[in-house]
């Protein structure tokens, strides 16, 4: 893969972050981890990347936040949402403010993310 995909991982839950930056580098990704909402916004506006797997609930600038930034900026990262908050406001709010998709990460195995991604960005 000559053009790498740019994948940025907003997650604070360290084994869920490292598990998707191994699996989706394995795939020839050009991955980063951002642990916390701060680091995230600066990752996304300083850099190109083509899609964000973006949690919710973070420390620093919670993931609402972060997407309404992404929104009011203009960035054209499609964002993808792995959350534990499964109310259905959530992610009706979230959709609100860009995200493609919205997964329930109890819910969703890290294979059927992973797999969304690939189709995502082919």
């Amino acid at each position: 893969m000559a053009d790498k995909k740019k994948i940025l991982i907003a997650e604070d839950e360290k084994p869920l972050a490292n598990a998707l930056f191994l699996k989706l580098s394995k795939l020839g990704f050009e991955v980063v981890v951002a642990n916390n909402g701060n680091d995230a916004v600066t990752n996304l506006k300083t850099n190109d990347f083509d899609l964000a797997l973006m949690d919710m609930v973070m420390p620093g600038k919670e993931g609402f936040t972060v997407l309404a930034e992404v929104k009011d900026d203009k960035l054209k990262t499609q964002i993808i949402v792995l959350s534990n908050l499964a109310q259905e406001e959530d992610m009706a709010k979230a959709k609100s403010l860009g995200a493609k998709e919205y997964f329930v990460k109890s819910n969703t195995p890290i294979s059927q993310i992973v797999e969304y991604v690939e189709k995502s960005l082919e």
